[in-house]
C-alpha cells in the first residue's frame, strides 16, 4: 500500500505551461504531475509501517514433525532460521556459526497462527468503557475511521496471544456499522508502537457488517440519516448508495487529472476519506472483511460486490457458509469461522460444528478465527475441535490439512501469502514449537518466533514479558 502517488498537488502556473507545451508529457516529477491513470487513487498511507524484524542470532530446530501449512507433515525435520528468514528446510542441516540449536524430538513445529478477526488493543484489557475504542457508532458508514488509532499497544492481550503461537492479527473496528473503517494487520511483537507492530507491506482491509448488527444499531434513528438502515434491504440500499457514491468520486477526481493533465486551470475535488476508502475498495487495493452470519446476506453482499466490481474477501463468523460452500468456493470468497460459537441471536442460529470442514471440503477457503482475547490463545484447539467434527461425520481431513485453516488461509486472507503462513524458504521466519500434537488440548506452545526472533518462551522468564500496564500488578506476567 505505499506509492508516491497523489492527486493533491497545489496548482503551478509554470508547471501548467510546461505540461501543455510538452505533449504526450504525463508524468513531471520536478513539477509534482502524478503518474499516468484516469483517476491517481488514494494508495499513498500516510501512516506507513516501521516495522523491523528483531535482531536474533541463527534458530537450528532439528528433528521436528513439522505441519508445513502447505498441507504436509514431515517428520523429523530440521528448520533453519535466519536474519528474519526461513533458510532451509531439511533433514539435514549444518549449524551455522554461533547458531542456537533446539532438540525438536518429539515436539511439533508449524507456521505461527495468524488470526484474522482480533480487537486485541481496540477492545484490550481490562475492558473497561474507557478503553472501548472499536467502534465508531454515529453514522452507519464510518469508512473514514482507521483502527490503528485506537490500537493500545500495552494491551497484556498481545503476551497471552503470543503465549498461544499467535505471530500475527488483523485489528478490525466493531461490527455495529454497514461500513465501519479501515483494518491494520500486526505483527505480534508486543511493547512496540502502533506502526512498530504494522505487517510491512501488508494491505489495509476495511471491515463490513451485514444483518443484525447495523439494524439493531441504527434502526432506532441513533445516526444524523434518521431511522436507517431498519432492514435488511435498507442494509443493502446503504451498501448500493456509497458504493455508487464512490464510483462518483471516482470519476471527479478522474475528470480533474484529464483536466489538468490538459493545462485547464481547474480545482481539485474536496477530499472525502470515506469515499477514500469506498475508492480504495472499488480499485482493489483494500481487502473487504464482511461480518455477515446467513448464507442470504453472504450471498447478496457477493450480489453488491459484482454490481460495483470489487471483491469480498472474507466472510466473517459466516455460520451458514456450509450452506454456500460451492458459491463461495466459485467467487474465492474466504470464511472464517468459528468452530462451535452460535445461538446467541436468531442470525447465529442455524449453525453446525462441521461448518470449517464441509466449506473445507467443498473446496472453498476455510479459516478459524477468534473475535475473542480468550479465544485468540487457543485457536490450535478450536481448530481441533472442527477437525474432530467433521471426522465423525466421514469429512477426513489430515491434522496438516487442517493446519492451513490457521495459517495458510488466514495469510491469503489479509494479502500477506507471500510473506509468511507456510514453513517454505524464503518466508518470514514466524513459527511456532509445541510440546507435542498442537491438535491435542495438552499442548502448550512452548517457543514463539517473529522473523526468527523470541518473542515468547514458556521455560524463560526473560522471555515471558510484561506489558507497561501490568507493571507491580499480582500476578502479572505469570503464564503457566
Amino acid at each position: 500500500m505505499t506509492s508516491k502517488n497523489t492527486p493533491f498537488r497545489a496548482k503551478n502556473n509554470s508547471c501548467r505551461v510546461l505540461v501543455a507545451l510538452i505533449a504526450g508529457c504525463l508524468l513531471l516529477v520536478a513539477c509534482g504531475q502524478a503518474e499516468q491513470g484516469d483517476f491517481v487513487d488514494m494508495k499513498q498511507d500516510p501512516f506507513p509501517s516501521t516495522y523491523t524484524a528483531l535482531l536474533s542470532a541463527p534458530v537450528l530446530i532439528t528433528g521436528a514433525t513439522v505441519l508445513d501449512g502447505n498441507g504436509q507433515q514431515l517428520d523429523g525435520l530440521s528448520v533453519l532460521m535466519q536474519d528474519g528468514k526461513i533458510q532451509a528446510v531439511s533433514h539435514e542441516i549444518a549449524a551455522p556459526k554461533g547458531a542456537t540449536v533446539i532438540d525438536g524430538t518429539g515436539k511439533w513445529l508449524t507456521p505461527g497462527i495468524i488470526d484474522v478477526h482480533s480487537h486485541l488493543g481496540v477492545y484490550p484489557s481490562p475492558g473497561t468503557a474507557s478503553h472501548s475504542d472499536g467502534n465508531e457508532v454515529g453514522a452507519p458508514v464510518t469508512a473514514d475511521v482507521w483502527a490503528e488509532h485506537s490500537n493500545w499497544p500495552q494491551d497484556p492481550g498481545y503476551l497471552r496471544a503470543a503465549a498461544g503461537g499467535i505471530t500475527a492479527l488483523q485489528l478490525l473496528p466493531g461490527s455495529a456499522n454497514n461500513i465501519g473503517g479501515r483494518s491494520v494487520t500486526l505483527k505480534n511483537v508486543p511493547g512496540r508502537t502502533q506502526q512498530d507492530m504494522k505487517f510491512p507491506g501488508a494491505p489495509y482491509g476495511v471491515k463490513f457488517a451485514c444483518g443484525e448488527n447495523p439494524k439493531r444499531v441504527y434502526g432506532g434513528g441513533k445516526n444524523s440519516e434518521g431511522h436507517r438502515p431498519s432492514t435488511r434491504m435498507g442494509n443493502i440500499a446503504v451498501m448500493r448508495q456509497t458504493f455508487a457514491d464512490g464510483e462518483a468520486y471516482i470519476r471527479a477526481w478522474g475528470k480533474y487529472e484529464r483536466d489538468y493533465r490538459a493545462g485547464k486551470d481547474v480545482l481539485p475535488p474536496v477530499r472525502d476519506l470515506k469515499l477514500d476508502t469506498i475508492a480504495g475498495i472499488i480499485k482493489g487495493d483494500i481487502i473487504v472483511h464482511n461480518h455477515c452470519y446467513r448464507a442470504d446476506d453472504m450471498g447478496n453482499m457477493i450480489d453488491v460486490a459484482k454490481e460495483f466490481g470489487f471483491m469480498i474477501g472474507t466472510f466473517h463468523h459466516a455460520i451458514e457458509s456450509y450452506k454456500i460452500a460451492d458459491l463461495l468456493r466459485d467467487n474465492g470468497v474466504c470464511s472464517a469461522m468459528w468452530a462451535d460459537w452460535w445461538g446467541f441471536k436468531m442470525e447465529a442460529y442455524d449453525s453446525i460444528r462441521e461448518n470449517i470442514p464441509f466449506v473445507h471440503g467443498a473446496g472453498a477457503c476455510a479459516i478459524v478465527h477468534s473475535d475473542s482475547a480468550v479465544g485468540i490463545q487457543r485457536l490450535n484447539q478450536e481448530a481441533a475441535k472442527a477437525l474432530a467434527d467433521g471426522r465423525r461425520v466421514g469429512v477426513n481431513i489430515s491434522k496438516a490439512e487442517a493446519w492451513t485453516w490457521l495459517s495458510k488461509n488466514p495469510a491469503k486472507s489479509l494479502g500477506v501469502a507471500d510473506q509468511t503462513g507456510t514453513i517454505e524458504v524464503g518466508k518470514d521466519a514466524d513459527i511456532v514449537l509445541w510440546s507435542g500434537d498442537p491438535f491435542s488440548v495438552y499442548t502448550q506452545a512452548e517457543k514463539t518466533f517473529v522473523d526468527g526472533a523470541l518473542v515468547f518462551d514458556r521455560n524463560s522468564p526473560p522471555f515471558q514479558p510484561i506489558a507497561d500496564f501490568e507493571l507491580g500488578q499480582p500476578g502479572a506476567g505469570d503464564i503457566k
